[in-house]
């Protein structure tokens, strides 16, 4: 049983990355469909789709490569189960001087660290992508 999805979300999509494969298949929750969406829309990967299939759901992630460089250089797991970390709005970080992106759980639902910053709201850091 894995104690951190997240965590382990992050761990196949940079060990795929690693491997230069195409795509990676992670169990499917909400938590990390909302992540994936938020990759998407920024641009580190091409695209994800839903499976549907017995005897688990899944996602496939389709990765992103440019001139055969990944397009993702690292991500970061910040709040962790043993060590949850909460931002105000002001605490929010610029992630290599907004090169990257900082993912928020938040009241309202997961998203980046600049709607959070538009939209005057804090939570729970979860990762760094860059």
């Amino acid at each position: 049983m894995v104690t951190d999805p997240i965590a382990d979300m992050l761990t196949r999509i940079r060990n795929g990355l690693l491997a230069r494969h195409d795509f990676v298949l992670v169990p499917l929750s909400q938590g990390k469909l909302s992540v994936v969406k938020i990759l998407k829309n920024e641009g580190f990967v091409s695209d994800y789709e839903v499976l549907k299939s017995k005897p688990q759901r899944m996602i496939k992630i389709y990765l992103r490569y440019v001139d055969k460089q990944s397009v993702i250089a690292g991500m970061k797991r910040v709040s962790k189960p043993g060590l949850r970390v909460y931002v105000r709005r002001k605490e929010i970080p610029r992630v290599y001087g907004g090169v990257g992106i900082s993912v928020l759980s938040t009241s309202k639902g997961i998203m980046t660290g600049r709607e959070c910053w538009k939209q005057n709201i804090g939570g729970e850091l979860l990762c760094y992508v860059w």
